[in-house]
């Protein structure tokens, strides 16, 4: 019965303009922003990818003839990125907790868009290709990985 779903889905395709991707984002988080203020519900938002985001936005800035950053991505990227992670918090009416699966592309974890991202996490959890080709499950690397919550 969809009236008493607790399920939510947005999706955005690859093969759709960038300004339609990069609102899927935006438009879950409001949707989750309704549930947690108007329903006062406890909200788990998942985000695969939030890369896709920061690539949907680079394409509308350069679609918009905005001058790219040293690193290639769109001057706004900073704000884009702080405007969608920052609704994602608690009120008193509820919260929102996000579990985000972010695209490392070729394990450059110092990329600015990585780095960006990151900023707003409380947690990372970082799975390594070298990890897995040895064989180890998880192949989660703690040295990469982070938390703010763990002394």
């Amino acid at each position: 019965n969809i009236a008493e779903s607790k399920v939510t889905l947005v999706y955005g395709q690859m093969n759709e303009p960038p300004g339609a991707r990069m609102r899927v984002g935006l438009t879950a988080l409001t949707m989750a922003e309704y549930f947690r203020d108007v329903n006062e519900q406890d909200v788990l938002l998942f985000i695969d990818n939030i890369f896709r985001f920061v690539q949907a936005g680079s394409e509308v800035s350069a679609l918009l003839g905005r001058m790219p950053s040293a690193a290639g991505y769109q001057p706004t990227l900073r704000t884009e990125m702080g405007s969608l992670q920052e609704r994602i918090t608690s009120t008193k009416e509820g919260s929102i907790t996000s579990i985000q699966a972010v695209y490392v592309h070729a394990d450059e974890l110092t990329d600015p868009a990585l780095a960006t991202t990151f900023a707003h996490l409380d947690a990372t959890t970082v799975l390594s290709r070298g990890l897995a080709a040895k064989g180890i499950y998880p192949a989660v690397d703690p040295l990469d990985s982070t938390s703010t919550r763990i002394g």
